[in-house]
């Protein structure tokens, strides 16, 4: 397992002072990286591999949202390793312990040079090393398209939304698809399947669903084949 500790800063939080999705799906990104880097398998040493880990799909669940000041504990760790999938938990735990916020994701293992997926060497699996899961109910991979859905104006995707893949970050994906969340929307629980890379200038044409306390948001490309598809679940 790796952990750091932190402090819920101003910037991560919303008019309530409290701290927003976005930031905890950022909390999880910067502590997967720390762990790769730490295993001595950072960015700058993948690619030089020829790798790049790409995120497929995330299941995150808040139990509460920590609040402005507020003193946290960050962790992940991986807990399988099958093809071309690797498998990894995050937690968000308070001074006390208990969690604030947890996760399940789904990685996918690309050479760089070719755009495809690749099988997990044994030594990556060796360096990570291996825990037990989460005790969660994990979803599936996959979010089913809903059949209906209401089209909105197409967004641009911009400079400040990519990352050192040269793709749109996972999690600004998640920060659009909030948009369209009724006002005051608290989350429960976050799903994200992400199906094909959005990079600089492309057009994402969202269709949104609701259905109860269900909202789900496919952002589309203009041929409407999904970049992501994200399903929020409202307390």
């Amino acid at each position: 397992m790796y952990q750091f500790n932190s402090r819920v800063r101003f910037s991560e939080t919303d008019a309530n002072q409290t701290m927003t999705l976005y930031a905890i799906l950022n909390y999880f990104q910067d502590c997967s990286i720390f762990h790769s880097e730490q295993a001595g398998l950072g960015i700058t040493a993948l690619t030089e591999q020829g790798y790049a880990w790409i995120l497929s799909s995330w299941q995150t669940v808040i139990d509460r949202y920590p609040k402005l000041g507020e003193e946290i504990a960050v962790s992940t760790w991986a807990y399988g390793f099958k093809g071309f999938y690797g498998y990894r938990n995050f937690c968000i735990r308070d001074t006390a312990g208990k969690n604030a916020a947890y996760a399940n994701t789904i990685w996918t293992l690309m050479d760089i040079h070719t755009g495809m997926p690749v099988k997990i060497p044994g030594y990556m699996a060796d360096l990570y090393g291996l825990e037990d899961p989460y005790p969660m109910e994990n979803a599936p991979r996959k979010i089913k398209t809903p059949a209906e859905g209401i089209s909105m104006e197409p967004r641009t995707v911009h400079k400040f939304q990519i990352d050192t893949n040269q793709h749109m970050n996972n999690a600004q994906y998640v920060l659009m698809a909030q948009e369209y969340l009724p006002p005051h929307s608290v989350i429960r629980q976050m799903r994200a399947d992400y199906r094909q890379a959005a990079r600089l200038n492309d057009l994402i044409h969202p269709v949104i669903t609701v259905s109860g306390s269900q909202t789900t948001v496919v952002l589309n490309n203009k041929e409407q084949d999904p970049y992501a598809i994200i399903e929020f679940i409202r307390r």
